[in-house]
């Protein structure tokens, strides 16, 4: 049985999934009875928080692809593979917004991409056509974290 507080953490937390969570397909669902939402600053900040992990278009997501470099081949030849295949020209595909883009040393290139659904197929052939052969790939929807985890901070007083 959970204590009062830890309840109030779940309710927090399953209230900005609500909020959020479906809000790409411009829904919004139900937090179990069971599990009401607290009242008060903590429900506002959940849902301002909600509110901002949702910029952009409505119904875009968030994409993040880990490209892994094919450690069987040199850089050049990576880079020279990408020349031939176009990728560069046609990855990120137009109409998607890059929201980061890093480096991983030992991993190869994590993207995240902002993708409204009808271009997702745009950005699986892009990959397909281009980056195959040159890296190893990896698709994972995704969703900013951080104004969530700044609005509990604040309702836990910190």
């Amino acid at each position: 049985m959970l204590d009062h507080r830890a309840r109030r953490a779940v309710a927090s937390s399953l209230t900005v999934l609500a909020l959020c969570g479906c809000a790409a397909h411009g829904e919004r669902a139900e937090v179990p009875p069971c599990l009401p939402a607290a009242p008060g600053p903590a429900s506002a900040s959940a849902a301002s928080a909600a509110a901002s992990v949702t910029s952009g278009p409505s119904d875009a997501f968030l994409l993040t692809i880990f490209l892994r470099h094919d450690q069987t081949k040199t850089l050049d030849q990576i880079n020279e593979h990408l020349d031939r295949s176009g990728y560069r020209q046609s990855f990120p595909p137009e109409g998607t917004e890059v929201v980061s883009w890093y480096v991983m040393m030992g991993v190869g290139q994590v993207v995240t991409l902002r993708v409204p659904p009808d271009k997702l197929r745009t950005v699986n052939v892009a990959i397909e056509r281009g980056a195959w052969g040159a890296f190893r790939t990896e698709f994972y929807p995704t969703y900013d974290y951080v104004p969530i985890w700044k609005a509990q901070r604040a309702a836990a007083g910190r």
